[in-house]
């Protein structure tokens, strides 16, 4: 049993890793879809020139 507990810990950050870039994913489509490949494109290349 303790291996079986252990294992699950090990495993548990790349599941949330996958997680957060499921959800990065799924908002990055989102807004692509609502606001055209054009306008957000523009919105990622002014927040990268905001940036640097």
């Amino acid at each position: 049993m303790p291996e079986v507990a252990s294992s699950l810990r090990s495993n548990g950050v790349p599941l949330i890793l996958a997680a957060v870039a499921s959800v990065l994913v799924a908002a990055v489509s989102a807004l692509w879809i609502y606001y055209g490949s054009t306008v957000f494109y523009e919105m990622v290349v002014a927040g990268l020139q905001a940036c640097f």
